[in-house]
């Protein structure tokens, strides 16, 4: 993660509602990974960035640090939450119309293994189904170096306005 991330610092550097309405949710994430747009603070909270979009599919990469830990040293569930929910909600933002903005429903996490501090990771989102009112994805978060699974998750989201 060499490259300078765009990332917001106040709400000043947030998009309008009226600038995030006029675009396709694919168009608003393409603008996010070209630097148009900033990534959201809670991405330099938790030491991840997005590094690949298209039509239902996202990844981000990122590591855990001594920030993220639990009381016992160990990564916090929260983290390995927070990475997913933001792979699945992207994801799902690739299928999300002009003029149309979605909120998550639910989401469920499943964490399989513990990931050591400082290990990088890749989360991907993958998109099942967008519809007119719904839409569902599932994430993976993999060690880079390794390609083993660390956490699952999935989502169903409501997309919402016009259509």
């Amino acid at each position: 993660m060499s490259d300078p991330v765009l990332i917001a610092r106040s709400p000043a550097d947030l998009p309008s509602r009226t600038q995030l309405l006029a675009m396709s949710g694919l168009e608003f994430m393409q603008a996010m990974l070209a630097g148009q747009i900033p990534h959201p603070t809670i991405a330099g909270l938790m030491g991840y960035r997005l590094t690949h979009v298209a039509p239902g599919r996202v990844t981000l990469t990122g590591a855990a640090d001594f920030g993220h830990t639990n009381p016992f040293g160990a990564v916090h569930g929260g983290w390995y939450g927070t990475v997913l929910d933001t792979a699945l909600g992207c994801t799902v933002m690739t299928a999300v119309p002009q003029g149309r903005w979605y909120t998550t429903l639910e989401y469920k996490v499943n964490i399989t293994r513990a990931l050591p501090l400082g290990m990088e990771i890749e989360a991907e989102g993958l998109l099942d189904h967008a519809g007119r009112s719904t839409a569902v994805a599932h994430a993976t978060i993999r060690g880079r170096a390794d390609g083993r699974v660390y956490a699952t998750g999935s989502t169903t989201c409501i997309i919402m306005g016009e259509g």
